[in-house]
């Protein structure tokens, strides 16, 4: 293991040159743009992002570190990032919840700060040198092609930097220092809009560290259980109670609002920046919420129930979601917001605060969600489930003293009533959000969604083909509605790497959607070329040309040039994603595996040396990560096939006219995938190896 300082690393890889990365660039833009492109986007959640300078033992997409990480992915012609959700995180008993699933839709992650920053002075230096230096650490380098975010040390990190912070803004304050009393002023303008909020959020955590867990059902005093709630209905026990925790704990609770002030002004400052590059975020709109939001609007949720997952055979997944209250999305014959209906409102405002775009989490969920009775969810040794036990049913389908819990149909409305007029007031059409379907379609969804609606689902290439289906009818599918529209992806931030899962899923080896015949004709249609489409065939399939199967080292190759054609595929979509993990070529680790509670799940993150490990990669005998100009001319080159073949009469002029146009950025696109397989030449490698000895 080595420190990563200044220069100091050693790299035996031939990579673009300074001079050379314009051209590349430009390159790989062409071919998106020839290829009717218009979102590629990276899945790369924010505690995944590299550290770079100084390590705080988490990642995030708002500092400098995010900076290096997005000109790098726009070398490639990447020109957005999907995030998770990016709230507060949940504090258990034993430490912080990493799951960004179960994270706040309203407070900011006060672990994403640029801790840095603190100690210029634009901020007055508010946070010292040598603090910042004890309590994070100089990045390091392994092995590995990933790291592990630890996040309880974060926490101390930035619990012990922002306490420091807060006491000497307040100190600079007092001195009149210039920077402090500007910092003040845009202090109290963001104040004035979220106040109420974060002083309902402050009492929050200092009842959190009273009773050691945001787990506020645990808590043994059933006033602070509900006191938000009793305090809105006039109790005048939860008032008192609720002014006498606010005075007894202003410091405390002016600091957590110090703390979200800055957060969120590094990530507005960070949209500015964003802007300029003409690189897109897009913010993840859980399902569900953190239990500090659960008990602020408690009178929102469903008492005795949480949403889950339907799964067959009853091993549903249990995510201990709260449900909202049909009963309290609406009121009146005109379909007013109540206050669910405002707490969804709310949320998807937030979620697109800062952000171009938006990923809606389990839409099943705001349509139909299953749903389990909460005294039916019992785990054992193995924190699994016990299935035997479960109890749950889709919402449109439950009973409670023989009347349906959602008997006014409110559910329903959700998407035409919220969703989808709030996504216009941000700019954003029906069909720009990344709907996440991967769920089941019970009857109540598939009417709404699809029958009513006409929402695109998600292309999930793993399980289907990039090609449009042809209809069964005269009417159009679903599947038909808004097809190019479709956001397409092989695997995301829940499945394993791509590169395993030829490997590891039976069924994927055989599946129609990654047969060698499908995808040596999609991607070589023109039958001029029709030597090549066997070819390639031949190379990317399991079996020799006279049906012997291949194996050992040939069959790695078969597999490996396979997934590139899959990628190649998904290339050639309007907007696709690529989860980072697939990019890197990160194969020993996987960042959530879905509906489990893996001590590993949420912690994957890249390597502060990242950039020198992805060029390593692809100069290796056997690569993983993504040699994006190689996989792109596959996509280019697939492109002009299709063109030909479906919209060019005379094919013979046409074929001569599309290589004179586009036959040189072909070769411009071989030409930087060659560079990227190639290793350094040894003279340059050796002097590198003599200076870093010495």
């Amino acid at each position: 293991m080595k420190v990563l300082g200044i220069n100091n690393t050693v790299t035996f890889e031939r990579r673009p040159t300074k001079e050379e990365e314009p051209g590349l660039k430009a390159a790989c833009q062409k071919a998106y743009e020839a290829i009717g492109s218009s979102d590629r986007v990276i899945i790369t959640h924010g505690s995944c992002f590299p550290a770079v300078g100084r390590n705080t033992y988490i990642g995030s997409p708002y500092g400098n570190a995010a900076k290096e990480y997005i000109k790098f992915l726009q070398l490639y012609g990447f020109n957005g990032n999907q995030l998770g959700p990016g709230g507060e995180l949940e504090m258990l008993p034993d430490g912080v919840k990493p799951s960004p699933y179960s994270a706040s839709a309203f407070a900011k992650n006060k672990l994403f700060i640029d801790l840095e920053e603190l100690t210029k002075e634009k901020y007055g230096k508010i946070l010292s040198e040598e603090t910042y230096v004890n309590v994070t650490k100089l990045p390091e380098i392994t092995d590995k092609d990933y790291e592990l975010t630890d996040f309880n040390q974060a926490l101390k990190t930035y619990d012990t930097a922002l306490a420091e912070s807060y006491k000497n803004f307040k100190a600079n304050l007092a001195k009149g220092q210039p920077q402090a009393i500007a910092l003040n002023a845009e202090f109290h303008k963001f104040l004035k809009r979220n106040d109420t909020r974060l002083t309902d959020e402050g009492i929050f955590k200092v009842l959190s560290n009273h009773y050691k867990t945001d787990e506020f059902e645990k808590w043994d005093n059933e006033l602070d259980k509900n006191l938000i709630l009793r305090a809105k209905q006039g109790d005048i026990d939860a008032i008192e109670r609720y002014y006498t925790i606010k005075a007894a704990n202003k410091n405390s609770i002016d600091r957590y609002k110090f703390e979200q002030f800055i957060a969120t002004k590094q990530i507005k400052e960070n949209k500015e920046w964003r802007d300029k590059q003409g690189f897109k975020y897009i913010n993840d709109l859980l399902i569900g919420c953190s239990k500090m939001d659960e008990w602020r609007f408690k009178d929102a949720f469903l008492e005795n129930y949480s949403i889950g997952a339907f799964e067959n055979g009853n091993r549903h997944q249990v995510w201990g979601l709260p449900v909202i209250n049909p009963k309290k999305i609406f009121k009146g014959e005109n379909l007013e917001l109540n206050v669910g209906g405002k707490f969804l409102k709310e949320k998807l405002n937030y979620a697109l605060e800062f952000c171009e775009n938006i990923r809606i989490d389990h839409v099943l969920g705001l349509v139909d969600p299953f749903i389990l009775r909460k005294d039916s969810i019992f785990f054992n040794e193995n924190k699994q489930p016990d299935y035997n036990r479960l109890r749950g049913s889709y919402l449109s389908e439950t009973f409670e003293d023989g009347q349906k819990l959602d008997d006014y149909n409110n559910y329903p409305n959700v998407l035409e009533r919220i969703v989808l007029p709030t996504l216009k007031e941000h700019n954003l059409k029906p069909t720009d959000p990344v709907w996440e379907t991967v769920c089941s379609n019970p009857k109540k969804f598939t009417e709404i969604y699809y029958d009513k609606l006409h929402l695109p689902d998600t292309l999930i290439l793993q399980w289907t083909r990039a090609e449009r289906p042809t209809p069964k009818s005269n009417r159009l599918t679903a599947e038909q509605i808004n097809w190019e529209d479709k956001w397409a992806l092989i695997g995301s931030h829940d499945d394993i790497p791509v590169n395993r899962m030829i490997i590891e899923k039976d069924w994927i080896r055989d599946n129609d959607a990654w047969h060698p015949l499908y995808l040596a004709g999609y991607l070589n249609q023109d039958p001029a070329r029709a030597d090549k489409s066997v070819e390639f065939c031949n190379r990317i399939s399991d079996h020799y040309s006279d049906g012997s199967k291949k194996e050992g080292d040939e069959l790695k190759k078969a597999d490996a040039e396979r997934v590139k054609a899959k990628f190649a595929e998904l290339m050639t979509r309007k907007k696709f994603e690529i989860s980072f993990a697939d990019l890197f070529g990160i194969n020993d680790i996987v960042y959530n595996i879905g509906g489990s509670q893996k001590d590993d799940n949420w912690k994957e993150r890249l390597t502060p040396d990242f950039i020198d490990k992805y060029y390593k990669n692809l100069a290796s005998d056997n690569p993983t990560a993504l040699n994006v100009p190689e996989v792109l001319k596959m996509a280019l080159q697939a492109k002009i096939d299709q063109t030909l073949i479906n919209h060019c009469s005379d094919k013979k002029t046409a074929r001569k006219n599309m290589y004179e146009e586009y036959g040189p950025l072909l070769n411009e696109l071989q030409k930087y995938a060659d560079i990227l397989k190639e290793p350094e030449p040894e003279e340059t490698a050796n002097k590198a190896q003599t200076s870093e000895q010495q």
